[in-house]
């Protein structure tokens, strides 16, 4: 598995240079195309996943410790949690929300049956490993309504209360925008009200804060080293990156509106990774002072993850019942919600258990990725692709 994400991130990347250099300044247009700094919006919201506010607290120790895990010695902790979750990894994204843009609709590989579902089962498989990622976790944030043997219901009661809201709010358009704007307002807020909460705190002042921040620069000092995998557990995120790849390129790709392709690489690299940056640093300043998240604090993280569950998986659900026809037109609500609610639920159960991995479904996609440049490559496609826009001129061939 490390040779085949290896694989996948040399591909990906040799894409991201091949598609600026080739057509850097071609101008895109989605079917719904926006204003430059909605699609920002819309883009920051759909890479906002429960993991993010999550993870963080429980890894900066791992990554911490260099004498159990030496292979994390050449950068500090701040620096690789970003590397797990900053930059590189919007690159990837970038790539499928180019091709969605601008290549899909000539080549139509998406349609061809075969693709069409293993597509539909790589937004399956993710939906309800995000459901899972929150059943995992929440036991560290909330220890209070652990149960000490048995079945955790209250967390299993959580998880399907998520579910079942996710799948009722993908029944209406107008909760799109509700769930977007609440996404990214609550997760603005927390990272002023923990922020806040930790200046009050007798240990920090605000410089404590701003010396964090020069701390991401070692992510960019040893970028090469985050290309490829570190360990297993750096591999685990590289696929988890590229099964969001697929609903994040499809989904971003409907909203660009007249960007260059420089400057659609430029705002999806940037700006979800400037607030990941500023996130990482406040939470990085709780790890470093020893300071307390119990209480309050974990229950606002756990909500806010909530919300963001919520948002992707409304998400995630809308994509895969338009694409296979489960749609509320076709069954009535009710029966909707019923189908939806159980292949969740049980798919989450399934993730639970380890009966199914999410690097198997980003195998998936770096197999459709692969397959898809061979067939472009062996000219199958229905239209010729975009005239050349290069950034810089390239040679042309005399007669």
């Amino acid at each position: 598995m490390l040779t085949l994400v290896s694989v996948g991130m040399l591909f990906f990347m040799a894409m991201v240079v091949f598609i600026v250099v080739r057509w850097g300044r071609l101008k895109l247009n989605g079917r719904y195309p926006v204003s430059t700094l909605t699609f920002i919006a819309i883009l920051f919201t759909s890479g906002l996943d429960v993991g993010l506010i999550m993870f963080p607290l429980t890894e900066f120790p791992v990554y911490a410790d260099i004498k159990e895990n030496s292979e994390y010695a050449f950068a500090n902790p701040l620096a690789i949690e970003f590397g797990f979750w900053g930059f590189l990894v919007w690159a990837i994204y970038f790539v499928t929300c180019f091709y969605f843009c601008a290549i899909e609709p000539k080549v139509k590989f998406f349609e061809i049956t075969w693709v069409k579902w293993i597509n539909n089962i790589v937004i399956i498989g993710t939906c309800a490993f995000t459901a899972h990622l929150l059943f995992a976790n929440l036991s560290w944030y909330l220890p209070g309504i652990a149960v000490s043997e048995g079945f955790p219901w209250y967390y299993a009661l959580i998880v399907g209360a998520t579910i079942l809201f996710s799948v009722y709010s993908s029944t209406e358009l107008k909760f799109v925008k509700i769930l977007s704007l609440s996404s990214g307002g609550l997760f603005f807020a927390l990272i002023i009200g923990l922020g806040s909460i930790a200046l009050m705190s007798n240990s920090v002042s605000a410089p404590d804060y701003f010396s964090t921040l020069p701390l991401l620069t070692d992510y960019f000092e040893h970028l090469h080293r985050f290309v490829l995998p570190i360990n297993d557990y750096h591999a685990f995120y590289l696929f988890w990156w590229f099964a969001w790849s697929i609903m994040i390129g499809q989904f971003t790709a409907r909203f660009v509106g007249n960007m260059r392709t420089i400057w659609l690489f430029l705002a999806m690299l940037i700006w979800p990774s400037l607030s990941i940056g500023l996130w990482f640093s406040v939470l990085y300043l709780f790890h470093l002072k020893g300071l307390d998240t119990s209480g309050f604090i974990n229950l606002a993280m756990v909500f806010v993850g909530i919300v963001f569950v919520i948002n992707s998986l409304d998400s995630l659900i809308r994509l895969y019942s338009d694409n296979l026809n489960l749609t509320v037109a076709r069954f009535g609500k009710q029966k909707y919600m019923a189908l939806h609610a159980f292949l969740m639920m049980s798919l989450t159960v399934l993730f639970s258990v380890q009966f199914i991995k999410i690097q198997w479904v980003g195998a998936l996609v770096i197999g459709i990725g692969l397959c898809c440049f061979v067939y472009i490559a062996l000219g199958r496609q229905q239209h010729p692709l975009p005239k050349t826009s290069a950034l810089v001129p390239l040679p042309v061939k005399k007669k």
